[in-house]
C-alpha cells in the first residue's frame, strides 16, 4: 500500500462498495439509484456515513451558497457520485469547492460509466 495515500483502507472500502453496487445493478440508472443502493451497501459493511450532507458557504458571515455532498464517510472522506462516461473540469471543481468549504482533506469522485465504475481522488491542498 502506498504510504502517501491518505485513508487508504477506507478509500478501498468505499471503492469496493461502488464496484459491488455496479456489479449488482449494471449500467443505466440515475445517480439517485446508485446513491440509495450504495448507502445500503455501506450499512451492510458497517461503514459510518452521512448522506446528502449540507455544506453552507458563507461570505462575510452571510450564507452565499448551499452545497449538498452525496456522502461524507466516517467524517473523513467526501464522496460525490456521477453517472457520466467522462469526467469534466466542472465535476472536479465541484468536489474541490465542497472540500474547501467543509474543511475536508480528501474527496472521491465516483462515476458510473457504461464501462464500469471509475473514480478520481481529489485532495484539498489547503488543509
Amino acid at each position: 500500500m502506498d504510504s502517501n495515500i491518505i485513508f487508504p483502507e477506507l478509500s478501498y472500502k468505499i471503492i469496493g462498495a461502488a464496484f459491488t453496487v455496479f456489479n449488482e445493478l449494471g449500467w443505466g440508472f440515475s445517480e439517485k439509484h446508485y446513491q440509495r443502493v450504495l448507502s445500503k451497501e455501506f450499512d451492510r459493511l458497517n461503514v459510518a456515513y452521512k448522506e446528502e450532507v449540507f455544506i453552507p458557504f458563507t461570505y462575510k458571515s452571510s450564507r452565499a451558497i448551499n452545497y449538498f455532498a452525496d456522502f461524507v464517510v466516517e467524517d473523513k472522506i467526501l464522496l460525490e457520485l456521477k453517472v457520466v462516461n467522462k469526467l469534466g473540469y466542472t465535476h472536479v471543481r465541484q468536489v474541490l469547492d465542497y472540500l474547501k468549504t467543509a474543511h475536508i482533506k480528501l474527496g472521491i469522485l465516483l462515476y458510473f460509466t457504461s464501462d464500469g465504475v471509475k473514480y478520481r481522488r481529489v485532495l484539498n491542498s489547503s488543509i
